[in-house]
């Protein structure tokens, strides 16, 4: 018999059977799980390729990020480009014992089980690698045995992963892994959204906030609740004291300061280049992915998922300088457009515009709309669409003093929309093709279509280089004289055409050199110079020149009726200001995958389509533009540019596109204006022509990165090629003296 008061064998057993029992069903569920009863769980490959949705990367040519493409704004980063703060404010929350377990601690657990069953907080029992592993493999609606076989699961993928990967790899992939909320996908996307910084550069304060928000960052968001998360980031602060990573006058000058936000959000409509990231997006990348395969998957690589590294050509300085020279121009600009509005009867378009045209010109645009769009597969007919669009509603909009509340029609704000000139400007490196600098509108979040590439205009008189150019293949010189009398070329079917000057016929009769008529922009001598060799070897040199356009091959031409893209015209100029080679207009260089192994280089297409002779010849045409013709300007009080340059201004018919495209010793630069429709325009030609439209942009940009020694664009004078002839006559000065017109007059009255 056992002894009075003693417990007796078999009741100890059951004791310890009742005690050891929880743990023995624990190790036997591990084990189940272990060998796949429950459901597989990841593989080595998987756990060493975990997939991520990591943001695709668009760079400048000196490696500053231009903008992104994501279902996740993530990009990763390495351990060494963390901040030390930042990774000691992570050990001290979340995981004190971080480097002292393999993936799950015990004493962690037991912690947090006799907190439970005490019903006092000790804290959580996950340590940083199962919170990474639940991240990685995220738990769906679970009961509460899916959820212990789930958290099982954590366990045994947190000791792999810590078999796999060091603990700075861990600390490194759980960082790059957090959501942080507001786009901000991992460290990397949250120091820059949130502090516009990066992760190595952090501040106490900064990453104490973000890694308060590891506990819930829905409940510690920044800008939803500040003070919560002050209150949070200085918990962070204390364990950081706590744990002897701060001491505590350093934790008593960080807990005082308030968040600090330097809130950046990513939006494709901001920073620099939207026009540029959104064609590269929407056309290049959409393109190029449908033909390459990803390995890793098996199908096309996608912008959004696969973090593609795109290495573009574009120079952030000279793109800043370009966008400053559109605005500081067009809302100038704008500002005459509205002062000759208050006048028009049917404002903003043109005074002989009917109001069925006008009606016909707002039901196209309403019909392009996404508000049509979505009324029209709601089921609405036309005529209940278009008194939707006529009903006033709340709304923002575009005004150059900033986006202003209002309350409109949606037919009333097409209309108003309608009254913005847009524009485009793009500058290309002659010597290599790189295009330098894009902008395709005068603001990408309320005029998203593209005037650099997808926008094709009448081009005017920036044509008539190319004419010339027949002229000067054949050998006539600068100063070649011809009678400046109107020109008639008979067409195949019999009719004669014969264009006027668009100065009122100034100037008939006399002799005038090919420079000076180029430079003034004389119909009857292009028109001339048009009979003399015709319109297809024309057309043909413009093919070689890059421009694709469909080209009637017609006299009319010489004029500039065709509709190109000013990236197809500037990238022609570029073949002269590189002597007589083009070079196909590149914008991407090449494109890496994700662990920066080259998918794709892109080497522009090189040909030569004139002589260097020949080239410098055009050259010294189209100085004459800008020393004494329709882009003098240039060299007026405004801009003061006295280097070399070439160039050609272009006004189309009624004023509805305004052209200038010029070229230094080292840099072509295109320019565009006009109205959304051509029926939109100024009445008068002293504002409508190019040289008022388009050229300021030109000298407003030009004149900033011609100032920046940083950019090395000098604007030095062109190279005399060696094998120019000695006897062609280049100084035309002594016929231009003896010909009777007044430059002041010219530019303020032809195209």
């Amino acid at each position: 018999m056992a002894k009075s008061g003693g417990l007796s064998k078999k009741t100890i057993l059951m004791i310890w059977g009742v005690i050891l029992s929880p743990l023995l069903l624990v190790l036997i569920l591990v084990l189940l799980v272990q060998l796949g009863l429950f459901g597989e769980l990841p593989s080595v490959e998987e756990l060493q390729n975990p997939k991520n949705n990591l943001a695709s990367i668009v760079y400048s040519d000196n490696l500053e990020i231009l903008g992104k493409y994501y279902t996740e704004n993530r990009t990763n980063v390495r351990y060494p480009d963390l901040d030390p703060d930042l990774v000691n404010a992570l050990i001290a929350t979340e995981d004190v014992r971080f480097h002292e377990h393999s993936g799950v601690d015990i004493k962690a657990i037991g912690r947090s089980l006799f907190g439970v069953f005490t019903g006092s907080n000790r804290g959580g029992g996950s340590t940083l690698t199962q919170q990474l592993a639940k991240m990685m493999f995220p738990r769906e609606k679970l009961n509460k045995f899916e959820l212990v076989i789930r958290k099982i699961k954590e366990w045994i993928i947190a000791i792999r992963l810590e078999k796999l990967y060091t603990k700075e790899e861990i600390l490194a992939m759980y960082l790059n892994k957090f959501d942080f909320l507001n786009l901000a996908v991992g460290i990397h996307s949250a120091a820059k959204i949130y502090f516009n910084t990066s992760p190595d550069s952090l501040e106490l304060h900064q990453a104490a906030m973000l890694v308060g928000m590891a506990k819930n960052p829905a409940l510690f968001n920044p800008l939803r609740f500040p003070e919560r998360t002050k209150e949070r980031r200085n918990v962070v602060l204390s364990q950081m004291k706590k744990y002897g990573f701060i001491d505590d006058e350093t934790y008593i000058k960080y807990s005082k300061m308030d968040l600090d936000l330097h809130y950046s959000p990513e939006d494709h409509n901001e920073g620099l280049a939207p026009y540029f990231r959104e064609y590269l997006r929407d056309n290049f990348l959409r393109e190029w992915c449908s033909k390459h395969i990803n390995p890793e998957t098996g199908k096309p690589y996608n912008i959004y998922k696969d973090g593609l590294k795109i290495y573009t050509t574009i120079n952030t300085v000279m793109q800043k300088y370009a966008e400053e020279a559109v605005a500081e121009h067009m809302k100038e600009l704008q500002k005459e457009f509205f002062k000759e509005c208050k006048s028009k009867r049917n404002a903003p378009f043109a005074w002989n515009v009917t109001k069925d045209e006008i009606k016909k010109i707002m039901t196209a645009s309403m019909r392009r709309t996404d508000r049509y769009r979505k009324l029209k597969e709601a089921g609405m007919s036309e005529s209940e669409i278009e008194r939707n669009f006529h009903i006033p509603v709340p709304m923002r909009v575009f005004t150059w003093n900033g986006e202003k509340d209002t309350v409109m029609s949606p037919w009333d704000s097409i209309k108003y929309y309608k009254t913005y000139l847009q524009c485009g400007l793009v500058a290309i490196d002659p010597f290599t093709g790189y295009v330098k600098a894009w902008v395709g509108g005068i603001n990408h979040k309320h005029f998203q279509y593209d005037h650099v590439k997808v926008s094709k205009r009448q081009v005017g008189s920036t044509f008539k280089p190319f004419v010339y150019a027949m002229a000067v293949q054949e050998g006539l010189s600068p100063c070649y004289q011809v009678p400046n009398v109107r020109t008639c070329i008979t067409l195949p079917e019999g009719k004669e055409w014969c264009p006027d000057n668009s100065d009122g016929n100034k100037g008939t009769g006399q002799m005038i050199t090919l420079k000076r008529a180029l430079a003034l922009s004389i119909n009857y001598v292009t028109a001339w110079v048009m009979k003399q060799y015709g319109p297809e070897p024309v057309v043909d040199f413009v093919r070689q020149l890059g421009i694709t356009s469909d080209i009637p091959k017609v006299p009319s031409i010489c004029l500039g009726t065709p509709d190109i893209s000013l990236f197809e015209m500037t990238g022609a100029f570029a073949a002269f200001a590189n002597y007589g080679t083009y070079i196909q207009p590149t914008f991407v260089t090449r494109i890496e995958d994700k662990n920066g192994n080259v998918l794709d280089e892109f080497i522009p297409e090189t040909r030569e389509v004139m002589s260097e002779a020949k080239a410098y010849v055009m050259i010294q045409l189209m100085r004459g533009v800008c020393d004494y013709g329709t882009g003098a300007r240039l060299r007026g009080p405004r801009f003061r540019l006295t280097n070399q340059i070439g160039g050609k201004t272009g006004t189309t018919q009624n004023n509805s596109d305004g052209w200038f495209i010029g070229f230094t010793s080292d840099m072509v630069c295109g320019t565009w204006a006009g109205g959304e429709d051509r029926s939109i325009h100024f009445n008068s030609m002293a504002m409508g022509q190019g040289a008022s439209m388009a050229l300021p942009m030109w000298g407003l940009f030009m004149k900033k990165v011609l100032s920046d020694p940083k950019l090395k664009i000098k604007g030095s004078d062109f190279k005399k090629p060696d094998e120019l002839d000695p006897s062609l006559e280049l100084d035309c000065s002594k016929y231009d003296s003896e010909y009777k017109e007044n430059p002041d007059e010219i530019i303020e009255s032809i195209n």
